[in-house]
C-alpha cells in the first residue's frame, strides 16, 4: 500500500495533500493502472468483502453480533466505516485531485459507494487466492510502477 502511494505521490512530484489536490486532473487518469491497484488493496486493507476474512470465518454464529454488546459493537461498527471513508478522502485526494471542494466531495461519495457496491456484488475469495493476488500481482505491479516512476522523475 505504500509503495502504491509513494508511486502516485512521485508521479504528482508533490508531498502535501492541499497541493496535490490542485494538480490537474489529466495526471490523475494518466495513473490509472496505479489507482485500481490502490483500490482492491484499499479493499483488503479495510477487510470488506471479497476480504473480509474474520467474518467469514465466524459465520455460524454471527461472529461479532454475538460476541459483542450494544456500545463496544458500535464502536467497531463506526471504525470500520470510517477507515472507508478515510480511504475515500485519501483516494480522491492522491489519485484525481481537484481544487474544487464540490468536485472532492463528489469523488469521496463515489469511492464509499464503490466500497458498499463491490460489498454487495463481489464473493468471498480464499485465503490462497488473497495471497496468491497479492504476491503474485499486486506487489510485482507496484514495485514495477514504482520504479518507473523514479525513473520518469
Amino acid at each position: 500500500m505504500s509503495l502504491i502511494m509513494l508511486s502516485a505521490l512521485i508521479l504528482r512530484e508533490c508531498l502535501e495533500l492541499r497541493s496535490i489536490s490542485f494538480s490537474s486532473l489529466l495526471v490523475g487518469f494518466l495513473i490509472f493502472p496505479v489507482l485500481c491497484v490502490w483500490l482492491i488493496t484499499c479493499l483488503a486493507e479495510t477487510n470488506r468483502s471479497p476480504f473480509d476474512f474474520a467474518e467469514g470465518e465466524s459465520e455460524i454464529v454471527s461472529g461479532l453480533n454475538v460476541e459483542y454488546r450494544g456500545t463496544p459493537f458500535a464502536f467497531i461498527l463506526i471504525a470500520e466505516y470510517l477507515s472507508i471513508i478515510f480511504m475515500s478522502v485519501l483516494t480522491s485526494c492522491l489519485f484525481l485531485g481537484s481544487g474544487s471542494v464540490f468536485l472532492s466531495s463528489f469523488f469521496t461519495i463515489f469511492f464509499i459507494f464503490c466500497f458498499v457496491w463491490v460489498r454487495g456484488t463481489l464473493p468471498r475469495v480464499r485465503y490462497d487466492k488473497l495471497i496468491g493476488l497479492t504476491w503474485k500481482c499486486l506487489l510485482p505491479m507496484s514495485l514495477g510502477v514504482f520504479v518507473l516512476a523514479m525513473s520518469l522523475v
